[in-house]
This record gives C-alpha cells, structure tokens and sequence, in this order.
C-alpha cells in the first residue's frame, strides 16, 4: 500500500504548495467521464467521476477514479497536472496532461504514467462538454503468483502493457 499512500502524498503536497500562490483565483471543476479502453489489446468501457482545482486561468491539479470493464474489471485512480491552452477570442480551452495512475486488478496493484489531452467546449455558463485522449504505459502486470493444482504455486511473468483511454466527460466548474 506504499505506493498508494506516496501518491496521495505527492497530490496532497502539490496541492498545498499551488494553493498558497493562487488563493484569490482557484476554482473547483467537477464531473465524470465516460469512454472507451484499451489495456494490452482488450477494449472495454470506461467510466469514473472527476475533480479538479484550477489556480488562475490555466494550471489545475486533479485526480480521478475510474472503473473499466476489461477481464478482471480494473479500477484506476489517476493524479495529474492540467495546463489549458488559451486561444484569443475563442471560448473553446484546449488542455494537455501529465500524471501518475495506480490500476487495481488481479494480482496488483500496478503502476502507470499516462498522458494526453483534450478540449473543453463550453455548452452553458460553466458547463462544458471534455472529449480527450490519454495513453501510456502500465508496469508490471500480469505478475501475480497462482495456485496450480498440479504444480502447486506459480509466479507469472511481470510484463508492461500500453493503455489508451478515448473518452467523453462532462464538467462544471464551480
């Protein structure tokens, strides 16, 4: 559980140092996101709620938790940093990001960097509608130890997957 803890650390401290400098213009952006997922060449459905603070215009700190569908119905919590893009006379704020994932399924948990990014477009005042894509790499799966019932315990192999997530989500910024 180590690394779990480490995680909510590192957010909790990134927060803590970001809040201090932007006191006057944080705001709070809530929602979910739905999709699809692709982890080691299986697709399933994607689904998980969202939130995120946002310290001015254009950096935000967030962090999500999603269910999947894939074998063994993996649960991923994700932590990252946002920069959105501002575009002049635009009302459209495309986004990049960057962060580190823990995904809870049969013999983990397993770590993972994901990255990606995406465009809120806005469907009323402070509604906005996120489609997005993130990707990167999952470490470690496939190493949990079995029960055989010729050969007693078996050790599997310890592998890296390639995840991609292509979603939809829907925010509200408070």
């Amino acid at each position: 559980m180590r690394p779990i803890r480490f995680l909510l650390v590192l957010t909790m401290f990134a927060l803590a140092i970001c809040a201090g400098t932007a006191h006057a213009q944080m705001k709070w952006s809530l929602g979910g996101n739905a999709g699809i997922s692709i982890y080691d060449g299986a697709a399933g459905f994607h689904i998980g709620p969202m939130s995120e603070v946002i310290f001015g215009r254009n950096f935000a700190v967030g962090s999500e938790f999603n269910i999947n569908t894939q074998g063994g119905t993996p649960i991923e919590w994700f932590a990252y940093g946002k920069y959105y893009f501002g575009i002049p006379g635009s009302k459209l704020r495309p986004f990049a990001n960057f962060g580190l994932a823990l995904y809870f399924y049969t013999g983990g948990p397993y770590f993972g960097i994901q990255g990606g990014g995406g465009v809120n477009i806005p469907i009323a005042n402070n509604l906005y509608i996120a489609p997005d894509i993130q990707f990167g790499p999952v470490f470690g799966t496939g190493g949990a130890s079995y029960f055989d019932p010729f050969f007693g315990f078996v050790q599997g192999q310890s592998r890296t997957v390639f995840a991609v997530i292509i979603r939809a989500g829907i925010r509200y910024e408070i």
